[in-house]
């Protein structure tokens, strides 16, 4: 692909065009309201959206998905990712991209009133910000009103009962839990730091269906001039999705260990004194969790010898836990109350077929 360098006029044309958004909008954000100490009572202060309710971002703020998603009882995830004019995130292969000050990632949660229809009556449960300021990132969490015209800031948390349909036509009752500012921390700690998960290298090379057409997004950063020092995406290890029965077991179920549980268990991570390393690029088939004892046992082992026992899901801890609902046993330990079982499901199909 022969790279190309938009200007700031062309760049705001672009995105218009992709986003079908005017481009007199190209200045709705309020860079102080992303840069101040004390975060703004209403997301909208932020002026990431053209639309709040129907999740139009703003021109100047990129929607991307990544290949595998966290599972968070089901939610949709609508991400988005706002760099200040003139800046470019540097590429890093393995982690975050290194995004320069200012920069705003957005998630919102929300969840579809029948999941056998997930494009319709959708309701906005909240929206977190991860705002990189010059002292370092800050979490925040908004959660929507009943209007879903607007969300407020929620630095305590809450609890949000959601009612929908599941995919089988049965009825789906979801404990939905807003973070608070510590939990925040918990998920997105490195080295003592405040960082991002999502968007790295291998969870970005992949498709988004932009409203101008699909595009590889590393691609897509690197001619809006969003991403810098990248190699052709070509060259770039890809992630698949966990679910695509059409790429090889192991790699799915590694994809789904990398993003839903490696932002803790790794070697720089808050489980680190545990010895289990979920991550991507982890080759020691001990740290992995084979014929691994683990380092405390207890009732979040039951009754199993090994993390990972080969050949044998019903006797390997991590079936047990990801299985689990129970809290003090389940893992991940935040961000759920349902149980995920279709990761259940490849976790249990991957480690039937392994080799001890």
């Amino acid at each position: 692909m022969r790279r190309m360098m938009l200007s700031r006029f062309a760049k705001a044309a672009w995105l218009a065009t992709a986003l079908l958004l005017p481009v007199s909008q190209s200045q709705a954000i309020s860079d102080n309201a992303v840069s101040a100490k004390k975060p703004p009572r209403l997301l909208s202060e932020f002026g990431f959206f053209a639309d709040m309710t129907a999740q139009e971002p703003a021109v100047g703020v990129v929607p991307f998905a990544i290949n595998t998603p966290l599972f968070s009882d089901k939610a949709l995830k609508f991400r988005f990712v706002y760099l200040p004019e003139g800046t470019a995130a540097e590429f890093a292969a393995d982690e975050a991209f290194e995004f320069p000050a200012g920069t705003a990632l957005i998630k919102t949660f929300a969840f579809p009133a029948d999941f056998r229809q997930p494009d319709k009556d959708i309701r906005l449960i909240e929206t977190r910000v991860l705002l990189h300021q010059e002292g370092g990132w800050q979490a925040w969490a908004y959660l929507w009103n009943d209007e879903q015209s607007d969300a407020e800031l929620k630095i305590a948390g809450a609890k949000v009962p959601v009612d929908t349909i599941a995919e089988d036509g049965t009825p789906l009752a979801v404990a939905y839990s807003v973070p608070n500012k510590n939990q925040c921390k918990g998920c997105h700690a490195l080295n003592g730091e405040i960082v991002p998960i999502g968007p790295k290298a291998r969870n970005l090379n992949g498709d988004f269906a932009y409203r101008d057409g699909a595009q590889n997004q590393l691609e897509y950063w690197i001619a809006l001039g969003m991403l810098e020092g990248a190699p052709e995406p070509a060259d770039v290890e890809a992630v698949p999705g966990a679910f695509d029965v059409d790429a090889p077991l192991e790699t799915r179920a590694r994809a789904w260990l990398d993003v839903n549980c490696a932002h803790c268990h790794r070697r720089e991570g808050p489980a680190s004194n545990s010895g289990l390393f979920l991550t991507w690029g982890e080759k020691d088939r001990t740290a992995l969790g084979i014929l691994k004892r683990p380092v405390a046992a207890g009732r979040g082992a039951g009754d199993r010898e090994f993390d990972i026992k080969p050949g044998d899901p019903d006797g390997s801890i991590l079936i047990y836990r990801v299985d689990s609902t129970e809290p003090g046993v389940m893992m991940p330990e935040l961000g759920r109350s349902l149980h995920d079982r279709d990761a259940v499901e490849l976790l249990r199909a991957w480690i039937a077929e392994m080799d001890g």
